[in-house]
């Protein structure tokens, strides 16, 4: 049961809706199969027509394989099944024609003829449903069903029966297939928005990874084009001056020299602004981002007061552990609670999206910039932890990442507050 809970939790969660549907179209096979199943343990299929249920059997295995692939076909991992539709129209006339033979040569012994007419009336909707999720457009899955009803009604013609059973036989046909049919695509269009929103949600995260990157480059180009414009005209000018043996080439460089240090010191500004994070912020970012991505998300402390190295330290785990519960984890709950105690910052983040012990949380415990490996966040394989390691290590803290619990991840950070500080945390 471990295992397959730690199958089962380890799918995203468009990959848990599709499992759901697939093995939903199997259950409507085994559905199909019980049609046949029960009259055949009360002893009716005798004779010529125990080939009934045989063949029962093999229609919905054939249902079941057809739905299987169309879903495939759906999600662009296959070509669209058209000899499984075409195979399964021949075998659902085959059942058709040999349970309309049973119900008319059943020697006027009830129970035969209701049950060949039962399995006849519930291998053609089945047939009708599951060949829907072949085709694509309300036309074509109108053109489906109506289809399998007429074929019924014909077939119904050719072995002689009276034309009122025909058109009572045809319309409730049509009437379940048709709701079989608005259930399969349904399903399947279901399946294609949670995919899509899914994406729609990985390109947000990038969006807005291209559009910091944007702003950085705006800012930076900002600071370093005007400046480089001028040093550039500046040393011109200067070389200009030095081959006339002007002594004002060594003012103009030294402009030169007061402006390259103006444009590094403002540099330095635009990568310090482009690193630092700020805690409030980050705390109100992550609880938005994981609420609007359906997870319920629950913040608890406030940063005001903390010294802004502490807060930069400690946004950068607020970021880093909100990124890694978004696209690695499957988590339904996740907690963010920041307190101060004795001096000492700590923050503590915990989600329910972990899927095993064996997933990266060997990594627990250990002093920042201790040398201890990090494992990318709550998985392995990549340098989150590492990098808040870093982070953390120039404020004399520590990081702690491991499971609380059988599917709960847990990560906290410690920074200890110095004597300047504290005595303004006091005072806030």
């Amino acid at each position: 049961m471990g295992k397959a809970g730690g199958w089962w939790r380890r799918k995203s969660t468009p990959a848990k809706v599709e499992t759901y549907t697939r093995w939903t179209f199997h259950f409507f096979a085994l559905g199909e199969l019980s049609t046949a199943a029960l009259p055949f343990g009360g002893g009716l299929w005798t004779g010529a027509a125990l080939w009934l249920p045989v063949l029962v059997v093999g229609h919905s295995v054939l249902c079941a394989v057809l739905a299987s692939r169309a879903l495939d076909w759906t999600r662009g991992r296959r070509p669209r099944p058209v000899r499984l539709m075409w195979g399964l129209a021949a075998a659902t006339a085959a059942v058709g024609v040999l349970a309309r033979w049973i119900a008319e040569h059943s020697g006027g012994h009830d129970g035969i003829e209701s049950a060949a007419g039962g399995v006849y009336g519930v291998t053609l909707v089945f047939a009708a449903g599951n060949s829907t999720l072949g085709v694509r457009g309300r036309r074509r899955v109108s053109a489906v069903v109506v289809g399998y009803s007429l074929g019924s009604g014909a077939l119904m013609l050719a072995f002689g029966t009276p034309v009122p059973e025909i058109l009572v036989s045809t319309v409730a046909l049509l009437l379940g297939a048709a709701f079989l049919a608005a259930t399969f695509v349904f399903s399947v269009w279901l399946l294609d928005a949670v995919y899509e929103l899914d994406e729609a949600r990985e390109t947000r995260a990038r969006l807005a990874v291209a559009e910091e990157r944007l702003r950085f480059g705006r800012d930076l180009h900002d600071v370093m084009g005007r400046n480089l414009a001028v040093i550039a005209l500046k040393s011109e000018l200067a070389v200009q001056l030095a081959r006339r043996g002007r002594p004002e080439a060594v003012e103009q460089m030294i402009e030169v020299q007061r402006i390259a240090q103006e444009s590094q010191r403002e540099v330095r500004d635009v990568v310090r602004g482009y690193r630092e994070a700020d805690l409030g912020v980050e705390l109100s970012g992550a609880h938005g981002v994981l609420t609007a991505a359906g997870i319920d998300c629950e913040v608890r402390g406030e940063a005001a007061g903390l010294p802004a190295e502490v807060q930069s330290a400690l946004g950068w785990v607020v970021r880093e552990t909100t990124t890694n519960v978004l696209r690695h984890g499957d988590a339904a709950r996740c907690s963010v609670e920041l307190r101060v105690t004795e001096g000492l910052v700590v923050l503590t983040v915990e989600n329910d999206g972990a899927g095993g012990a064996g997933s990266g949380g060997g990594n627990r415990g250990g002093r920042a910039g201790s040398g201890e490996g990090g494992s990318g966040g709550s998985r392995g394989g990549g340098s989150g932890l590492a990098g808040l390691r870093e982070r953390l290590r120039l404020v004399d803290g520590t990081l702690e990442a491991g499971f609380a619990q059988a599917g709960t991840f847990r990560v906290v950070a410690e920074v200890p507050l110095s004597g300047t500080a504290a005595l303004s945390e006091v005072a806030s």
